[in-house]
């Protein structure tokens, strides 16, 4: 996860730090058509917690399957457009590492209930999602809060390690977010904090005696920073 994880984060920041510098030099207002509507656009990286709700469903065997996600951190890279406070867009590039763990138990089985398996899948997630964006005009104890719903698909890529050979996954998502962010510094750099759930169908890497068809719902609190254009 680390590997993944710093990749990310070395890239945002990477950019970041370009983009900090360019602002700190430009001290001329954006006339050009060009430079009005960069300054509409934000850059921002901020860490995010992982936290899946477990599910459980019956297989066409049929057999309980329950799966147990493991807990983790990962990151988030959204770049948004702000037409207006009220009209937005915003592009999301999620990650995470983590192992998502299965049982299996008898529905008419003898003994009724004996554990079948126990399986872990250690998987790299990565999210690619577009959306919706609104802010409230007006401060609050000098935050802009703002609100975001949107959808896109996660991306499951069992590890070479300890993926146990299943395939990758692709899964249909859906999304919102609240949060809140404020310069800081100057009006090109300031923190965001924010409270997102993602919604989509809980992964069975293409195997039909793992697929027990419920939704997961995977709550993500994130902090970071972001550059305004």
């Amino acid at each position: 996860m680390m590997n993944g994880l710093r990749r990310v984060c070395v890239t945002g920041f990477t950019v970041l730090a370009g983009v900090v510098g360019a602002s700190a030099q430009d001290t001329v207002p954006q006339t050009t058509a060009f430079g009005r509507q960069l300054a509409k656009m934000d850059l921002a990286v901020t860490g995010k917690g992982e936290f899946t709700r477990n599910t459980s469903g019956t297989t066409y065997l049929p057999q309980n399957v329950n799966l147990v996600p493991s807990n983790t951190l990962g990151a988030l890279v959204t770049l948004r457009y702000t037409a207006s406070p009220y009209v937005g867009f915003e592009g999301n590039y999620g990650y995470a590492r983590y192992t998502d763990n299965f049982t299996s138990n008898n529905v008419t089985g003898s003994p009724n209930g004996a554990t079948q398996f126990v399986l872990g899948v250690q998987t790299n997630v990565s999210e690619y999602t577009f959306g919706y964006v609104a802010h409230v005009p007006h401060t609050l104890f000098g935050a802009h809060p703002f609100l975001g719903v949107g959808a896109g698909s996660l991306a499951f890529r069992p590890t070479r390690g300890g993926g146990q050979g299943f395939k990758p996954q692709a899964r249909a998502a859906y999304y919102y977010n609240a949060g809140v962010e404020a310069p800081v510094i100057n009006q090109h750099f300031g923190l965001r904090l924010s409270f997102r759930q993602v919604f989509y169908l809980a992964p069975d890497y293409e195997t039909n005696y793992l697929t027990n068809k419920q939704r997961a719902i995977a709550t993500e609190p994130n902090f970071g920073f972001y550059i305004h254009f």
